[in-house]
Order: C-alpha cells, then sequence, then structure tokens
C-alpha cells in the first residue's frame, strides 16, 4: 500500500507493508487525514519517530482479528491515537493517556494515518454519527485536545483567557472557550486567520500590538513556538495559569524564574475527550468554515506536508 513514511527524511512509499490486526485491532481503510503541528516537529526531530506518519483521521473498517470485530466491520470511525497496556497504575487510575506502556499512533512506536490502511485497537474506536461528513470528523482529534483545556482548568466567564496563537488549535481552543460564555483575547500574526475569528465574534489582537498587561487569569499556549511560552509569561497573573498545548521540537533557552515570583501554576494539555467533540460537531457548534486551506492526494503527501509549514496554512488534509 502506499504510506507517508518518516525515516530521516520524508518520503511516499509505494510498496509499505500492509496492517494486520493484532488481538482486539481492526484495520481501517483511511479516507481523510489531517497534519497537525505535532506532524511538522516529528520531521524536525521530536520524539525521534520513525514510521508512518499522521495521527488525526476519519476512515471505515474493514474487520479484525476476532469475532468481537464484527460489530464495527463496515463503520464509519474515528479513533483515539494512545494504544494502552490497560494493566499499568495510570491506566487503573483511568489516566489512560498516560499509560506507562502506551504506543502513540503516528507519534510513538506504532504507524500513523497517512496511508491507504491502518491497524489500531478496537477500544479507541469512536462511531462517528450519520450526520458528521468525512470533512469535520476529520477534526475530532484536535477538536478533542482543545476540549481537554476546559476539562482540566473548567471555564469560568468571570475571569480574562488568552489564546496565544492564530492555528488550527489555538481557532479550535478559543471556539471551545466562546461556547461555555468565556470571551477569550487571541493573539496571532496573520491577518486572515485573526479576521476569521473576529467574524465569529472572538476579540483578537496582532502579535507586534500586543501590550501584555500581565493580568490574564489563563493563558492557553497555542503557538507552536517557543517564543509561545515567553509571551504567555508576558500576558498571566501572579497566581495566575498557563495551558501548554505546544509540542516543540526546537529547545529554547528561556529565563523561567517569572514563574517562580509569580507563583504560577502550568498546566500541560495533551489528548482530550473524543466524545464530547464529536457531539460538538453533531450540533454544529464548533464553526470549521474555512478551517481547510487545502486538500491533497496521498501521493501528493510530501507537498501536503510543505504546504501546512506555510504560514497562512489553517489545515491542510490528506484525501487517502
Amino acid at each position: 500500500m502506499k504510506a507517508l513514511v518518516y525515516d530521516g527524511q520524508l518520503k511516499l512509499v509505494a510498496d509499505y507493508p500492509e496492517p494486520k490486526a493484532g488481538p482486539d485491532e481492526v484495520v481501517v481503510k483511511v479516507s481523510l487525514a489531517g497534519i497537525c503541528r505535532t506532524d511538522l516537529e516529528i520531521t524536525h526531530g521530536y520524539m525521534n519517530y520513525r514510521g508512518v506518519m499522521g495521527h488525526e483521521f476519519v476512515g471505515t473498517v474493514l474487520g479484525g482479528a476476532g469475532r468481537a470485530s464484527d460489530k464495527w466491520k463496515g463503520r464509519r470511525v474515528v479513533a483515539e491515537i494512545n494504544c494502552v497496556c490497560e494493566k499499568c497504575e495510570m491506566c487503573l487510575a483511568g489516566l489512560k493517556a498516560h499509560c506507562l506502556r502506551r504506543t502513540t499512533i503516528g507519534i510513538a512506536g506504532h504507524d500513523g494515518c497517512f496511508a491507504e490502511r491502518i491497524a489500531v485497537p478496537m477500544a479507541n474506536l469512536h462511531a462517528v454519527p450519520d450526520g458528521v461528513a468525512d470533512s469535520q470528523a476529520v477534526f475530532t482529534e484536535p477538536l478533542a485536545a482543545a476540549f481537554q483545556v476546559i476539562q482540566q482548568l473548567p471555564a469560568n466567564p468571570k475571569e480574562r483567557v488568552v489564546v496565544i496563537g492564530d492555528g488550527r488549535l489555538g481557532q479550535l481552543v478559543a471556539q471551545v472557550f466562546a461556547s461555555r460564555g468565556v470571551r477569550p483575547l487571541v493573539i496571532g500574526q496573520n491577518e486572515a486567520k485573526l479576521r476569521r475569528l473576529e467574524r465569529m465574534g472572538i476579540s483578537c489582537l496582532a502579535a507586534t500590538e500586543a501590550r501584555p498587561r500581565h493580568d490574564a487569569h489563563v493563558v492557553v499556549e497555542a503557538s507552536g513556538s517557543a517564543e509561545g511560552l515567553k509571551m504567555a509569561m508576558e500576558f498571566v497573573r501572579p497566581r495566575g495559569t498557563i495551558v501548554l498545548k505546544s509540542t516543540i521540537a526546537a529547545p529554547g533557552g528561556l529565563n523561567l524564574s517569572p514563574l517562580v515570583v509569580d507563583e504560577v501554576t502550568v498546566l500541560g494539555s495533551r489528548c482530550g475527550p473524543f466524545g464530547e467533540a464529536l457531539a460538538a460537531l453533531g450540533q454544529g457548534t464548533i464553526n470549521l468554515d474555512g478551517l481547510v486551506t487545502a486538500e491533497f492526494g496521498l501521493a501528493e503527501g510530501v507537498q501536503a506536508m510543505a504546504a501546512a509549514e506555510r504560514a497562512e496554512a489553517l489545515k491542510v488534509l490528506i484525501r487517502c
């Protein structure tokens, strides 16, 4: 099968081995996949990953190894990215995203979805509602990551919230806060991306015009850059909270002493609730219009990744 592979360099492989469903797994025919900032960072050295790229996808179940897979055959699905043991102390504590033995689709130890087919655990599957199109369902994983912020830190309309970053994740995080009655301020660098948010009634400010007032209760750093944390530290108030969403390969030499002096809480935030994301997509409470800036076929996967690197890109999709 065709697959987009990273082995120290990004390339399309025409005869990559077919995935085989292990116990409690199914093989999914991938319809549509999305390129994430993490995918781009992998090609810059993040996680030292080697294998098929990609972790955001929607597809149709072809079948599995056992009878338990029969209920999934032919169904349209999305899948959570953490493949877990269900036996370690983190799994038993209900923290499966932090499984001590986990592999992660397209990120660590498990081939990804930029391919014609992928094998995934049945436990990771979520059925896509009939009213949700593939072009919407492919946003389930990043939207779930956006919802994770308010899972960890419940939204409070009385608090001042700043989102650093106007890219695909920053756009979704801002909408999630807005859907909970919070009026976030988004700081970004791309005028077109900021205008899109403003059309939805979300306040925005260009980074060049931002004058941090050191008064935000919550700052969500979703810029995908090392500079984002520095800016977040300038916006957050004493005893406020910085939520980190970016995964960045390049180390940043930052002075972290203000975090100590101001007793700031720094909260890492990663994968989120797929059920809540799918419900929001089904209800139409999250606006995806204009988020897709380009779509490529799998054979053009290398070009798709290059397009996703461009400053003007929001979401680039690969049709597999």
